[in-house]
């Protein structure tokens, strides 16, 4: 935070606002026409988004005074780990659940913070979508290691340091969709996205999963496969977990075109 920022958190502290605004795009099922209300309740500091929407759900009455319906979003572990609650706050897309309201205040200049559902994917209602692509893009490229039965197996492989340490930022992946809702390349049936690539890279350099690495390559080879990738580099910037997607696109491209040139060598 530089100096300026620092001064106006000062001033903000010593004069918050009454209350907070809360600008909800609403629609009431699938396919419904989508409309917006607005929702006021009392600042409160460190309140985070999820808190604020369960404030508004107690009681939901919008600010002009009209009895409504509570709004709906999807909401789990609250710590960022499940992705689960992601949607789009003041224009950018993030885990509601480590928004916090404070930071978006100040960040605004003003006292209206702004949420929508994600615009990739089917919004079954109000903030809620339908993430089912995604999943479908993890069974298309095998995103899993192959089991040989459920006896002791022994150690496993090993693994060189600088492996385990680039697999491990793979496999924080919480699959929680905001790299393809940053994304201006995705879109359901046109491009696999970086999370789908990703976890190609993560599996790809286990030992063991490696024997699956033709099938998972070949899933990237379709029409909606990695070279739909434009390099906007939009996944790096909002991704929660701070995933070198970018990183695992190139390596993974690589390792796409050579399987193409040269995997009929390998049958």
């Amino acid at each position: 935070m530089n100096e300026a920022n620092v001064k106006q958190e000062k001033k903000r502290l010593a004069n918050p606002p009454q209350a907070i605004q809360f600008r909800i795009a609403r629609r009431a099922k699938l396919g419904a026409a989508q409309y917006t209300e607005t929702f006021e309740i009392p600042y409160r500091r460190n309140l985070n988004v999820i808190s604020a929407l369960m404030e508004i759900r107690k009681n939901p009455v919008t600010k002009e005074g009209k009895q409504t319906t509570p709004p709906v979003w999807d909401m789990n572990c609250l710590e960022q780990v499940c992705g689960i609650c992601t949607m789009v706050i003041n224009g950018r897309v993030r885990q509601s659940c480590s928004a916090l309201v404070d930071d978006l205040l100040l960040l605004s200049g003003g006292n209206t913070i702004t949420l929508e559902p994600m615009s990739k994917f089917p919004n079954v209602r109000d903030l809620q979508v339908d993430r089912t692509a995604m999943f479908n893009h993890l069974k298309k490229v095998h995103a899993w290691v192959e089991l040989d039965g459920t006896h002791d197996l022994g150690p496993g492989p090993k693994m060189s340091q600088e492996t385990v340490e680039e697999r491990y930022a793979y496999s924080r992946c919480m699959t929680c969709g905001c790299c393809l809702e940053a994304c201006p390349q995705y879109h359901e049936d046109n491009y696999i996205g970086p999370q789908a690539i990703g976890q190609v890279r993560l599996f790809n350099m286990h030992p063991t999963g490696e024997m699956s690495r033709d099938a998972r390559l070949e899933g990237l080879m379709d029409d909606d496969g990695i070279t739909n990738c434009g390099n906007a580099q939009n996944c790096i910037q909002v991704c929660p977990m701070s995933i070198p997607l970018t990183r695992a696109i190139y390596e993974t491209n690589r390792e796409v075109t050579i399987h193409g040139l040269f995997g009929w060598l390998r049958k």
